[in-house]
């Protein structure tokens, strides 16, 4: 048995025993899958506007669709609305044939209109997309016919694909006479939305379930399935159980779960590279992180190795800058190995004791899990031997987002947080997160780091469009972060979910928001 905290056993024990099961939708056709497609992660049941939508995207994508995807294996982009692309040499140019004859959901053609409206609307502050400032460096998008999109851009952007990834194509008859200011909370979106994918919206029951059926027009072919439908959970733990009693046919599910379904008949785990950092993000609008020596102690306070071991039972690898994949970690750079002893000499250095006077930080963050519970626990008890006091407080993604994305934050409700960001498959991902153009509202800077090292060395990252020296331009990325250290870069881990065996051709990764990639939902198929 793997060493626990046994501070939070008992604590832990109730919240499992707690968890409330939401009632099942009656399923009237036995030829319909549930699963509970938003547990886990920054899972936000009720947000159905891709636009703002920070997770959840594996469900989104059921009835929207991508220009492009990944493949399975997160390793090559291809069409999907697209039936294929160019790209310049220099990735200032991006020209897309569009896929012929495909329609919406309510019968409308889908046009190259509708590609030039969704990135017009994704680009408009008003909306409040998350998409805005990814998309700055797209300076013109022309339509010369109905199926053809060339977007230009005003500097290169070797990134642009990946989060093309991302962006859902929405319907422009139907979205252009509301209002962008209103646009994000529209009740639209959770009661008739359209999209293009292999199923189409029927009905959402709030906080219980939403239900879609098959598009029998979907251009790959109608879908085996009857319908999917997505039932939504207060944690995981409601998840598994409901995956353990035949209610629910799929889920993403904590490490520790995942094992209790191993060698049990009937389901199959699938485990895969997360491709997302957690880190531990300091609030750079307080000056209590303002000496680097006090980011640094923070770094040297926390044995992550033990806590990788312990609680991740190994299935993550620790990180010393935003990422760990080997080509794009240089060799010279600091491993901060624990050492509470330095970590007490620095805050010493930095006169910690006269820029807190002691006071508890709250520790904030969106993972409820009881694994985040521990290992949370571990980090505030490694920080307390250090003179670091914490209090870890977690909140749903919801409440989160308040809080972070305010317009005026309040710097005592997060002082630091334990939050995830996407690190890959491509190494842009972290931008918008990290630079100092992406502070809330343009991005999704929530720890408001400006630092023009950092902000510098993802530009120049960016904006390479040789393949080789890209890869060059990211290992500065990793070197500048691991001297200036914006964040204290904590692991990259291992993702699981469980799906039953009796679905064939079901295709679920542990990719980061989800979606992103070639799921082939229309395939899908009980045995």
């Amino acid at each position: 048995m793997r060493p626990r905290l046994h501070a939070l056993g008992l604590a832990m024990a109730l919240a499992l025993a707690a968890f409330a099961t939401t009632p099942a939708p009656a399923q009237r056709d036995r030829n319909v899958m549930v699963g509970a497609f938003d547990v886990g992660p920054m899972g936000q049941q009720g947000n159905f506007n891709p636009l703002i939508a920070t997770a959840g995207f594996t469900w989104l994508n059921m009835y929207f669709e991508t220009l492009v995807l990944y493949d399975a294996k997160l390793e090559t982009i291809s069409g999907a609305l697209a039936q294929s692309f160019e790209v310049s040499p220099d990735k200032t140019r991006y020209s897309f044939k569009l896929a012929p004859g495909v329609k919406w959901h309510d019968g409308k053609p889908f046009t190259a209109a509708d590609v030039k409206f969704t990135i017009e609307t994704a680009k408009d502050p008003k909306t409040a997309s998350v998409f805005a400032s990814r998309l700055a460096d797209v300076s013109g998008i022309e339509t010369p016919d109905d199926l053809t999109v060339v977007l230009t851009l005003s500097r290169p952007n070797a990134s642009l694909l990946d989060v093309l990834t991302k962006l859902m194509i929405l319907p422009k008859h139907a979205l252009e006479g509301i209002p962008r200011e209103t646009l994000a909370k529209d009740p639209w979106w959770s009661t008739a939305p359209v999209g293009t994918g292999p199923f189409v919206f029927v009905r959402y029951e709030t906080d219980q379930y939403v239900e879609l059926k098959a598009n029998p027009d979907y251009r790959k072919g109608a879908p085996k399935l009857a319908g999917v439908i997505n039932r939504y959970f207060k944690n995981t733990a409601g998840a598994v159980a409901a995956l353990k009693a035949g209610e629910i046919q799929a889920s993403y599910v904590e490490p520790d779960d995942a094992r209790t379904f191993a060698g049990q008949e009937g389901f199959r785990i699938i485990e895969g590279d997360s491709y997302v950092l957690n880190y531990i993000g300091f609030n750079h609008t307080t000056p209590l992180w303002k000496d680097e020596r006090v980011r640094r102690a923070v770094m040297l306070a926390i044995n992550r190795d033990a806590i990788v071991k312990s609680l991740y039972g190994g299935a993550a690898t620790v990180a010393n800058c935003g990422y760990v994949a080997p080509r794009l970690v240089p060799s010279d750079i600091d491993p901060y190995a624990y050492d509470p002893a330095k970590a007490k000499q620095l805050l010493q250095e930095a006169g910690w004791d006269q820029i807190n006077g002691g006071k508890p930080l709250t520790f904030l963050t969106y993972y409820n899990s009881p694994q985040a519970a521990n290992v949370m626990a571990a980090m505030q008890a490694m920080l307390a031997q250090v003179g670091i006091n914490v209090v870890p407080k977690q909140v749903d993604a919801a409440t989160y987002n308040s809080i972070v994305y305010a317009k005026e934050p309040d710097s005592s409700q997060y002082p630091l947080v334990y939050a995830g960001i996407q690190d890959g498959p491509d190494p842009g991902s972290i931008n918008v997160a990290l630079s100092s153009k992406q502070i809330p509202p343009a991005g999704g800077n929530i720890a408001r780091v400006d630092m023009p090292d950092v902000t510098n060395a993802l530009d120049a990252a960016l904006a390479e469009a040789d393949a080789d020296k890209r890869v060059q331009r990211f290992q500065d990325v990793c070197r500048v972060m691991n001297k200036e250290l914006p964040w204290a870069t904590m692991w990259v881990g291992k993702r699981y979910g469980v799906a039953v065996t009796s679905i064939a051709d079901f295709v679920w990764l542990p990719a980061p928001t989800g979606g992103g990639y070639a799921a082939n939902a229309q395939a899908w198929a009980f045995k």
